[in-house]
């Protein structure tokens, strides 16, 4: 089975404000990639200078819609500054998710055609879900369904699954191929970690990753991206999770 890389998005150290020391951290702890997130492209030279400092790539990149619609040109200059190969939509501002199912058809036509246009920059383009793209429509259909049409990758995050009641084992299935990277997250015991948003670091939850693991690379996945939303302990948890993670990377 083939080996995927171990990546940190950096969403989750972002409490931190030197994103030399969130570089330090994640070297040490022994990744070999991180994950940026759209505040962080100010400056894609310095970006690309520090991760090279510390040997990390970007092999992947979140951006945000507008970086999308409004500064095409910028974001895929930023993206092939700091060497990044996968570029993620991760989340749609508030005011524009759609309710019903024209309205997710109309998103996807939108991504799919920006997809067309990165691939034609020599990017590959995903999307990454929340709670919304994996709970069912009054008519029955899901939103990712519309989003991914018959072409668009898939960054699928687990905890998200778990919060809106899917099975992260149908949509690995079902979209098998066409999903190049996975959010890696775990799930406390009932009651357990409210202080951080329902997240704990990954391996000391109920999520059975020693399943899930291997199912996700079955799938396609040439990147595992460990996310916490909000943890009281970004090191911690970074430490943490690469030992779970190389754990079940050496066991597959």
């Amino acid at each position: 089975m083939p080996r995927p890389i171990l990546s940190f998005q950096l969403w989750s150290s972002r409490k931190d404000p030197s994103l030399r020391h969130q570089l330090s951290v994640l070297k040490d702890a022994g990744y070999d990639d991180a994950q940026p997130h759209h505040a962080q492209y100010e400056d894609p030279q310095g970006l690309r200078a520090l991760f090279d400092e510390y040997g990390l790539t970007a092999k992947s990149a979140h951006i945000n819609y507008d970086m999308l619609t409004n500064d095409f040109a910028g974001m895929t200059a930023a993206m092939r500054t700091i060497g990044t190969e996968l570029v993620i939509m991760p989340w749609l501002p508030d005011p524009m998710i759609p309710t019903d199912r024209a309205g997710w058809e109309a998103v996807g036509r939108d991504m799919r055609g920006f997809g067309r246009r990165l691939n034609d920059e020599g990017f590959r383009f995903a999307w990454h879900n929340h709670h919304h793209e994996v709970t069912a429509l009054p008519d029955g259909s899901y939103p990712i369904e519309h989003v991914l049409g018959d072409e668009m990758l898939w960054e699928i995050d687990i905890g998200w699954c778990f919060a809106a009641g899917a099975d992260p084992h149908v949509w690995l299935d079902r979209y098998a191929g066409r999903i190049p990277a996975i959010h890696v997250k775990d799930i406390p015991r009932e009651g357990e970690n409210l202080e951080e948003d329902g997240q704990i670091a990954i391996g000391k939850g109920i999520v059975d990753w020693d399943k899930l693991w291997p199912h996700c690379i079955a799938a396609g996945s040439e990147l595992m991206v460990a996310e916490h939303d909000q943890p009281l302990d970004p090191e911690d948890f970074a430490r943490v999770s690469i030992v779970a993670m190389r754990a079940l990377r050496d066991a597959a």
